[in-house]
């Protein structure tokens, strides 16, 4: 048996390993938040029996909670915040990723107003995690004329910066304000995490400002230099922001990014895939997720894009249903590696809440846990390979997947041409290869159809008349 001498310092050594980041630093856990699109007519326009002014004239009953035609109310962010209080009052940090104003014309908003809207969101979260480090990313709607970002320096920018400016560094803040993006260490030391924060809306196919642009703000370069270092120093990487390459899931051949920047970022990803540990966006309003490959078709990196606290129903051409009940989410990690472990959704049944009125606190529910729903060991792109392959081929988890994907809210049957609208868009981030799964497999589709049909007209289950 060792002296007690030994004892005392192999003690120490084991909770020294135990106290130290990147030594055996355990897990930990951080908000995902996203898409609050605050409505600050909605008391007003509800008390008077208006429509609200995110409705664009779409009437439904303003309930105290919201509504599935509106932008959030305050009643609604208010809630969210306590239940956020509630489920995990000390995260390790939190990621906010975007879009605070409403759904209205831009002459109902202007500078002022954008920017006393994102104060306020600042503000809710600053009190509900006073002292957390939060990562915020500006989304498309944080902007007056909305959509068109500059790659240059603008006021909203220097704005936004101050009143972020406790988030963050001095290294940072001549860097957000140039174009909005930066990057940041993880909190505690001896970390190997940083948080890599984008300004993905220069890329949007809607900002004309940058439509003609190889590189806005030069962010692109930046990320490559970003990534380099990070690669040299052993560090592993978060990379967050709000607009996500790829496609919508809801609405078949929509992508947010123009064709050559989506190229650009995919093939920066596929060159530092090995120091990007996830990548965390919002935007859709949808619970969803996007894989990303090598060359040679395995798996190398995971983007997960989580359901946005609004209940706005989009009024994109081609989308079926699409709202949602607001949502938030916990994600689980490795400290040391920043490899997903686990992510625990909480959504509120909006219906249920406005049947209860005012005078109770709606519940935000569990909605579902990553591994147990989708029965994987943790969020890695292998895992999330898994899933995908899963939801392909079992109609069961494909259902399930769609159910969340609003969560709850659309629990429509999710036939064929739903399946292959979010199929392809969870694997093929490419605009050539989006367009091939979607002809090859609405294709085989047509052909399954056809097939049965004539099966079925052979075995007299039908008569061909019936099918004209």
């Amino acid at each position: 048996m060792a002296p007690p001498g030994q004892l005392l310092v192999l003690l120490w050594l084991c909770l020294l390993a135990v106290a130290l980041p990147g030594t055996g630093a355990g897990s930990g856990r951080f908000w995902h938040l996203t898409d609050l699109h605050w409505d600050p007519e909605y008391e007003a326009a509800a008390a008077a029996g208006r429509p609200c002014p995110s409705g664009g004239g779409r009437a439904e009953p303003a309930g105290p909670w919201g509504s599935y035609v509106c932008d959030a109310p305050w009643s609604l962010l208010r809630s969210a915040a306590r239940a956020m209080r509630a489920r995990l009052a000390a995260p390790d940090f939190v990621l906010w990723t975007g879009d605070d104003t409403p759904h209205v014309p831009n002459e109902q908003l202007g500078e002022e107003k954008v920017l006393h809207i994102i104060a306020n969101l600042t503000s809710l979260i600053r009190e509900t995690f006073p002292g957390t480090k939060v990562y915020a990313a500006m989304g498309n709607h944080d902007f007056h004329p909305k959509n068109q970002f500059p790659g240059k320096e603008h006021r909203i920018y220097n704005q936004t910066a101050e009143l972020w400016r406790p988030w963050l560094s001095d290294a940072s803040l001549p860097l957000f304000r140039a174009g909005a993006f930066y990057s940041e260490k993880l909190p505690g030391p001896g970390t190997r995490g940083r948080v890599v924060v984008l300004n993905t809306n220069l890329y949007y196919d809607q900002n004309d400002e940058t439509a003609a642009e190889e590189d806005p703000g030069g962010q692109f370069q930046w990320l490559e230099e970003t990534l380099t270092n990070a690669s040299r120093e052993n560090e592993m990487v978060y990379i967050v922001g709000h607009v996500p390459p790829g496609f919508f899931e809801k609405t078949r051949g929509k992508p947010w990014f123009r064709r050559g920047f989506n190229q650009r970022y995919l093939g920066i990803v596929q060159r530092h895939h090995r120091v990007i540990a996830a990548q965390f966006f919002g935007h859709h309003h949808t619970d969803s997720f996007r894989m990303f490959y090598s060359h040679t078709g395995a798996p190398i990196n995971v983007m997960f894009l989580a359901p946005g606290v609004t209940p706005w129903k989009t009024t994109l051409p081609g989308v079926s249903n699409g709202a949602n009940n607001p949502a938030i989410r916990v994600v689980d990690y490795d400290q040391d590696t920043l490899q997903v472990l686990d992510m625990v959704t909480y959504y509120l049944n909006l219906t249920r809440a406005n049947t209860m009125g005012s005078a109770d606190l709606p519940e935000w529910e569990e909605e579902y846990r990553l591994t147990e729903t989708f029965q994987v060991p943790d969020g890695s792109a292998g895992s999330m390979q898994r899933v995908l392959e899963r939801i392909s081929r079992d109609p069961q988890h494909l259902q399930l997947y769609y159910e969340l994907n609003s969560a709850r809210y659309d629990l429509e049957l999710c036939q064929q041409e739903c399946r292959v609208d979010h199929l392809c868009a969870i694997r093929e981030i490419d605009f050539t290869k989006y367009e091939e799964c979607v002809k090859t497999n609405s294709s085989a589709s047509a052909a399954s159809s056809a097939w049965l049909l004539v099966f079925c007209i052979f075995l007299g289950f039908l008569h061909p008349q019936q099918v004209l």
